[in-house]
């Protein structure tokens, strides 16, 4: 870089600093505060941060990545996480039931399902457990993206690398130390206050950064015939060549033809692979999510700003996909410069020139910290409001609560920058988050909303057996225990689901059933669809009729908006490819769509059933 870049950078995250320090006394109120805002953000702010979060580095590189070495049909794989999926069922439901939980976190959350009694307390510990474990790989997932890419402009010397015995601890590590420790000033001293407007700050830069990409895009005429590079199994890359209307086409296809020496052959069996990630993200939609994505949920002032929030982050998430596609368009036109698909962003903006790189940069760096500072914030509170304050300190007073807050999150942050000098691929990590911890979390995460038979003994034992087996299979697969034959994301993801499954069922039907008074409150207090008839008919009749008439329109939504996020962003993405008869096709199916909700469900926000 320039010296005008690292100016530009360098006012950035003096900005990010400032306002987070700024933030500093409102947060130190009390943990309601630090982790949820005292639920008083208004939810135009939650949502943008929202959008910011999901807008990583280490995503973008993965998801350009696939985009520029398959084409447009790299959109598919990502519904396995990318896409954000699960938008669509919190913008519907998800999102308005567990904001009446009135939590602050998902273990939390846990004895409301199952009581303050020992199922319970075993449900919520095993539930902060495994979700630190997540938001440490999650920590591990952003550092090796964020160091990748910063290190390509740093200027690093070459003498910072450590040589401990076997382990190198390279230049790439120490960017994203760099970004890891800037962004820790603000997050720590600021919780969910700073977190979210720092995040609306980076946000608007982000923005200006997409905007520039695209319009820059627009101006590249691609070749009829081109190549593209590809990684190989057993290390360096390939060329492939392809065609402009093949690269482009999003028309569904069952098999894909990449040659079999390549890593990315893997994505061969597409049509089957596109079906499970679609399968596998509506199951985990439909049961929630965890971490920073819920936590805004649980700071929503109601149900009807939990929908306007969700809308306006799948809205503004929209915008994510002309910025890939327009990525991908600037690697296709670079050539031979791109050997390393995950390098096409930093490839692409080292071509640009002084002053604009800076500004560049300092967009990309505002993705990463808004998703490592929400990240952060969110697993603390695991640690703080469900393991110490619970079991090891009850009587803690707010001011020791917030040594631990800002403890807790330095420690998860050092843990996963640590485990970045083992791993080193960014779609090896993304992939193991999503098809095997994930897969973990999933079914247990599913049932608990749907059954109420579950328990918390029941649920523990599931999510304890998915979580293990996740994390013995990746230990197996570095080691060379399992065999390349069983390497693809799908062994991992439906092994673990399976463990899970047996032990949710196990676990619940030998142990004995959640109390009627606890099960009574919890469908009371978040009025979910599926296998409650006993507890609902506890209701008067009127009320009973409300909620059938709430359930059968979320039903119906949600089956309208799965397809209206993915034309959305499919539409955005072809207008920077010109596609214009797929964009108008996608445009029309959009709009046809939106009118739908808008009769299902926007009208109905306001309407909320109450419990009498």
């Amino acid at each position: 870089m320039h010296t005008i870049d690292y100016v530009i950078v360098g006012i950035y995250l003096s900005a990010m600093v400032i306002v987070g320090l700024l933030m500093q006394k409102k947060a130190k109120e009390g943990i309601e505060s630090y982790f949820l805002g005292n639920r008083n953000l208004p939810w135009w702010a939650l949502g943008a941060s929202g959008m910011s979060s999901n807008l990583d580095i280490s995503g973008t590189m993965i998801i350009v990545a696939l985009v520029y070495a398959i084409g447009a049909k790299g959109f598919y794989i990502e519904i396995r996480g990318g896409v954000t999926l699960i938008m669509a069922f919190l913008m519907i439901y998800m999102g308005k039931w567990n904001r009446r939980s009135k939590v602050m976190t998902v273990a939390e959350w846990m004895s409301l399902r199952f009581g303050e009694n020992k199922q319970g307390d075993i449900a919520r510990f095993i539930q902060a457990i495994t979700s630190i474990i997540f938001t440490i790989a999650m920590i591990t997932y952003f550092a090796i993206g964020g160091g990748k890419f910063l290190d390509t402009f740093l200027g690093i010397p070459q003498s910072w690398v450590v040589h401990i015995g076997s382990i190198t601890i390279g230049t790439e590590f120490w960017a994203a130390f760099i970004l890891m420790a800037i962004a820790m000033i603000y997050t720590v001293a600021s919780g969910l206050y700073g977190v979210i407007w720092t995040d609306v700050f980076q946000g608007l830069l982000i923005f200006l950064a997409i905007i520039y990409i695209v319009i820059r895009a627009l101006g590249i005429q691609l070749p009829e015939e081109f190549a593209v590079a590809l990684p190989l199994k057993e290390g360096g890359f390939m060329q492939l060549g392809t065609t402009l209307k093949e690269w482009t086409s999003l028309a569904p296809q069952w098999r894909l033809n990449i040659p079999a020496t390549s890593d990315y052959s893997m994505y061969n069996v597409f049509g089957v692979l596109v079906m499970f990630y679609l399968f596998k993200v509506i199951l985990e939609g439909s049961g929630g999510t965890g971490n920073y994505m819920i936590q805004r949920y649980y700071a929503a002032k109601n149900d009807k700003e939990a929908g306007l929030l969700s809308l306006f982050w799948t809205g503004l998430l929209s915008f994510r996909w002309p910025f890939i596609a327009a990525l991908a368009i600037w690697g296709i036109s670079l050539g031979t410069q791109i050997t390393d698909p995950e390098m096409v962003l930093p490839t692409v903006v080292s071509a640009l020139p002084i002053g604009i790189k800076g500004f560049l940069i300092a967009g990309l760096m505002a993705a990463a910290m808004s998703t490592f500072d929400s990240t952060v914030n969110a697993g603390a509170a695991y640690w703080v409001k469900d393991i110490y304050q619970k079991y090891i300190n009850p009587k803690a007073d707010e001011k020791r609560l917030m040594r631990h807050s800002y403890g807790a999150s330095i420690l998860i942050v050092v843990v996963g920058l640590l485990l970045t000098v083992f791993i080193k691929n960014i779609n090896e990590i993304w992939s193991w988050i999503t098809m095997g911890l994930g897969a973990g979390l999933l079914i247990p995460q599913l049932v608990r909303w749907y059954w109420h038979r579950v328990n918390g003994y029941g649920y523990a034992i599931g999510v304890s057996a998915g979580m293990f087996t996740a994390i013995l299979w990746k230990v197996f697969m570095k080691v060379g225990i399992i065999p390349d034959a069983l390497a693809p994301e799908y062994f991992s993801f439906l092994i673990a689901s399976l463990m899970s499954l047996l032990g949710i069922i196990i676990g619940t039907l030998a142990t004995e059933a959640t109390d009627e008074k606890t099960t009574q409150n919890f469908y009371n207090v978040t009025r979910p669809f599926g296998a409650w008839g006993k507890y609902k008919r506890m209701l008067p009749e009127i009320t009973q009729q409300a909620i059938k008439k709430e359930n059968h329109r979320d039903i119906l939504s949600v089956i309208l908006a799965v397809p209206w996020q993915l034309t959305m962003f499919m539409f955005m993405m072809n207008l920077v490819f010109k596609s214009w008869s797929q964009a108008l096709i996608l445009g029309l199916v959009f709009i046809a769509l939106s009118v739908g909700l808008y009769f299902t469900w926007y009208r109905h926000l306001s309407t909320e059933v109450k419990i009498n």
